[in-house]
């Protein structure tokens, strides 16, 4: 079947957009579902062709879209964040990635009778994960922290590590059979990456001047980045070939760690396009592949793949985690986790149709054997990773904590109350003065936007299954309870209102976009913030028979507004509009509590007069210890 071009590019646009929706309903990397259409729609049923939809612009186009990509995820590495784990995380992505690579190398040399210089370069394809299919794949499956940390960590770093090993061996390759081809291919990849960190920090530096003193308008900043990257990695290409993937990389960790450069914005940008990209690529790249190069795959390729799951990422595993304070269930968890990407994916297309052109014998099969690693790892770790997790006894618990909107004085009182109560807590705020204050209260806290894909990466959630929308800004809070919602699942997404309005329904945000409604009908921010600002309190209450929810409502002299309660179990329900747990004997509540005003007074006359005979009897005592003393 021959459709037009645009009729092509629309199928494309379309189908990636329905990829990414289904793996986000799923929680399942959507590396797999645009893999998988784009096998249907090329190879089985000729829908698209890429070939001829791009022609000579494919080869180039795939360049520029993996160092994009390579770039925002290099944007994302702060070294301040991997504090803890940089040993075995160094390990992982070093030695571990070595022994990934030589035994991958050994296997595809041995198995399916490559030639030992593309063996090298295969090895070096698939050592790759990367934080596109790592991150998703935590969600779903929630590893204890240490295990999750250092998943994510190798994913970011070995991204940019794992394209400059495939250099390396491409480079192998087109020197194979040339004298002296070693030290030719040591020497180009000694000028691949001097040249590349060269460019790479060069342009990062005149980048951060920049923005640093302004000169580029607000919205220009991303065009401004953008085309920067495209042009530092044609010109790096230009006087050294590859070194444009480590030029852009350089930049991006570079950029990323500097101070005074704001880059939040471009980063938001970036992950934007990333996400397009990405999409696009998987199914173009897919599409691709011929029938009779899937075919030709056999069982021997099945066996590489059971060593590379079995075999490579247990043993390059044992040797990063020598030494280190995991655990063997842990350690055993890691080992399972290691799903490739798109870096494989895209860098296997690229390296492919070069040294088809060079005429390298075997080069056809890169691409259909890298393609079934990324499918493999992908689809058996997605479906058993979470159960393996549930053996080994190291994925989290029920969660059970609280993911909290804002660290406003509202959000601290309550997230305090949480927490002496043994139920984790997380603040979120991009105000550092408040984050601030939570933190010397004790509170765990998130720095940055909630909603951003810089939370979606590092933002630790495992534990925390309810989420309060606590904010002042109210659009923050709708676009939290929208982006959480599918994550924790709708009856516990909650948010406070800002304030009580008789808008027309047609103003209002629809309640499937807002959650929950917090604690009493009357009750908003405004109200909550005053009434503790007024000396009102959040104590926890035990009913009994003879004091139940009733007479807990009722006390005389005082205001109440339960908040949340406590069953026997430890389990705990949310007060809000649309659900009013019913507490019973033996059970808590956790209520705000404002006593009136001649109790109140009464209660610090009460204190004060229990001070005054204290102090008296104190005083009393020194006397006759000075008259026993004289």
């Amino acid at each position: 079947m021959n459709l037009e071009i645009a009729y092509q590019l629309a199928i494309i646009t379309v189908v990636a957009f329905l990829c990414q929706w289904v793996s986000w309903r799923i929680k399942l990397p959507a590396i797999l579902p645009l893999l998988l259409t784009g096998l249907a729609l090329g190879p089985l049923t000729g829908v698209l062709q890429p070939k001829e939809l791009l022609g000579d612009l494919l080869l180039p186009g795939v360049s520029l879209a993996v160092s994009i990509i390579l770039f925002e995820g290099a944007m994302t590495l702060r070294f301040d964040e991997i504090r803890g784990l940089e040993k075995t995380v160094r390990r992982l992505v070093t030695w571990g990635a070595l022994v990934t690579w030589s035994i991958v190398a050994v296997s595809a040399w041995w198995f399916l009778k490559l030639s030992f210089d593309l063996a090298l370069l295969f090895g070096a394809l698939v050592v790759v994960t990367g934080p596109t299919v790592i991150v998703p794949l935590l969600r779903s499956v929630r590893p204890v922290s240490s295990v999750a940390r250092l998943l994510r960590w190798e994913g970011i770093v070995i991204d940019p590590l794992g394209a400059i090993f495939a250099v390396l061996a491409y480079e192998l390759v087109v020197a194979s059979g040339q004298e002296g081809a070693l030290l030719h291919t040591l020497w180009l990849f000694f000028q691949t990456i001097t040249v590349g960190a060269a460019i790479g920090a060069v342009v990062a530096m005149g980048l951060a001047a920049l923005l640093r003193r302004h000169l580029v308008p607000e919205y220009l900043r991303s065009f401004l980045v953008l085309s920067l990257v495209i042009g530092e990695f044609v010109l790096a290409n230009a006087l050294s070939e590859e070194s444009g993937l480590v030029a852009v990389t350089v930049t991006g960790i570079v950029l990323a760690n500097l101070k005074g450069v704001r880059t939040n914005d471009i980063l938001h940008f970036k992950e934007n396009l990333s996400v397009i990209l990405i999409s696009g690529l998987f199914i173009v790249l897919a599409a691709r592949l011929e029938m009779q190069e899937l075919e030709q795959l056999g069982l021997m390729a099945l066996v590489v793949l059971a060593i590379i799951q079995l075999i490579a990422r247990p043993a390059s595993v044992l040797v990063a985690t020598l030494g280190s304070n995991l655990n063997w269930r842990e350690k055993s968890l890691l080992a399972w986790i290691a799903p490739r990407g798109i870096v494989a994916a895209a860098i296997s297309a690229l390296f492919a149709e070069r040294l088809l052109q060079n005429g390298v014998e075997g080069a056809e099969m890169l691409v259909p054997l890298t393609f079934m690693v990324i499918i493999g790892t992908v689809a058996l770790q997605s479906l058993t990773a979470r159960p393996l997790a549930r053996l080994l006894k190291v994925a989290e618990p029920a969660p059970r904590g609280f993911l909290i909107v804002g660290a406003n004085p509202v959000a601290r009182a309550i997230g305090s109350a949480l927490q002496k109560n043994q139920f984790p807590v997380m603040v979120t705020d991009s105000s550092w003065e408040s984050i601030r204050l939570a933190r010397m209260e004790g509170l765990s806290t998130f720095y940055g936007n909630p909603v951003s894909q810089h939370a979606d990466q590092y933002m630790d959630l495992v534990g925390y299954g309810k989420l309060l929308g606590l904010s002042p800004r109210r659009e923050l809070n709708t676009m939290a309870t929208m982006r959480y919602r599918l994550e924790f699942g709708e009856p516990n997404i909650f948010s406070l209102p800002t304030q009580r309005s008789d808008k027309e329904v047609k103003h209002e945000v629809a309640p499937e976009h807002r959650g929950a409604t917090l604690f009493a009908a009357e009750m908003t921010y405004a109200r909550l913030a005053s009434l503790l600002s007024q000396g009102a309190e959040i104590r926890k209450t035990r009913l009994t028979e003879e004091f139940d929810f009733n007479a807990y409502q009722q006390t005389p002299h005082r205001r109440v507004w339960p908040l949340f309660a406590i069953d026997t179990r430890d389990r705990i329900y949310v007060f809000s509009e649309e659900s009013q747990p019913a507490p019973k004997a033996g059970w808590h509540v956790l209520g705000l509590i404002k006593e009136d005003a001649a109790k109140e007074e009464a209660r610090t006359e009460a204190r004060a007069e229990a001070a005054a005979e204290k102090a008296a009897a104190d005083k009393g005592k020194s006397t006759e210890k000075a008259n026993k003393k004289s």
